[in-house]
């Protein structure tokens, strides 16, 4: 990125204009939800002259998207951004809150822009959330699980993705999406993101339909009855320790079991929504003072 250091911004002027192209392609083949990596938590590590001509062009590029309200309601773009906005400059934190308040209820497509992100501290801040439930006494220890983790991440509201296409010849992740992407088709091309090109999506859309599609969906069911199976013995020994508590034997009346191990699961499942519900709250309502402070 020494190019920013030298002043030559036009770079990442071309990377944020081929992000509106290509959410335009993927419209027009029913790719409806697109997430680009658009600042690591990383690049904070660079020279304060560089961050700082990214931040005044992420405060240039946000504004405009307030300019463009009525194409952004038109075509219905959700605009949502996944990161640690607490890591960015204030007046920068209210005008990504600004856009992100303004098209929440649009529903036709979703643009995610991960800034301020990186895989581990999203990952990290969910396990935090956890231990904010645990600590409020929205949840039990016990209700921690990997599937409830999955709905603390950033992403918790979007599908996981099929395709993850990392350009510019590199073979690496650069600590995207870890998570979301265990079952997902990884498509590495050469060509540098300013430069991508219609027939160059066309290309990975192919890769995905030729080796992963079916399989992919497999492994993803297969995956999900593994949890649920992981989550039915955690339950079905939670019971027994009961059972064994109360000078009852483990292995006696099956209905006695049924009854108690319903009963432990419609009490997790009514913690689990009440803590997920006070979290989207508690960031909801976080997103809505800075959108509101920078109207």
């Amino acid at each position: 990125m020494s190019w920013v250091k030298e002043g030559e911004l036009s770079f990442w002027e071309r990377f944020c204009a081929n992000i509106i192209k290509t959410l335009r392609w993927c419209l027009n083949l029913g790719i409806l939800e697109v997430t680009v990596y658009a600042f690591s938590i990383e690049n904070f590590k660079r020279s304060k002259s560089e961050v700082d001509g990214l931040m005044d062009l992420a405060r240039e590029k946000f504004s405009r998207l307030m300019e463009e309200q009525e194409k952004l309601q038109k075509h219905g773009v959700c605009i949502r951004v996944l990161g640690d906005l607490h890591l960015l400059p204030l007046d920068l934190q209210e005008l990504v809150a600004q856009a992100v308040q303004t098209t929440r209820n649009y529903n036709k497509c979703f643009l995610n822009i991960c800034f301020a992100y990186t895989s581990r501290h999203e990952i990290s801040s969910a396990v935090r959330e956890m231990a904010w439930g645990v600590e409020q006494g929205l949840l039990d220890p016990s209700d921690v699980s990997e599937s409830l983790l999955d709905k603390c991440l950033y992403t918790n509201h979007s599908p996981h993705p099929d395709i993850l296409i990392r350009t510019s010849g590199e073979v690496r992740l650069s600590d995207f999406l870890l998570w979301q992407t265990s079952h997902s088709c990884l498509v590495f091309q050469p060509v540098l993101w300013p430069e991508y090109t219609f027939w160059n999506l066309c290309e990975a859309i192919l890769q995905f339909q030729m080796n992963h599609s079916m399989l992919q969906q497999k492994a993803r069911d297969m995956y999900a009855e593994e949890r649920k199976r992981q989550q039915l013995e955690r339950d079905q020994a939670a019971v027994t320790e009961q059972l064994l508590q109360e000078g009852l034997p483990a292995s006696g009346d099956p209905q006695l079991r049924r009854t108690r191990l319903h009963k432990l699961s419609a009490r997790r499942e009514e913690r689990v929504q009440g803590f997920l519900q006070a979290l989207e709250l508690k960031r909801a309502d976080w997103l809505a003072h800075l959108g509101t402070a920078s109207a």
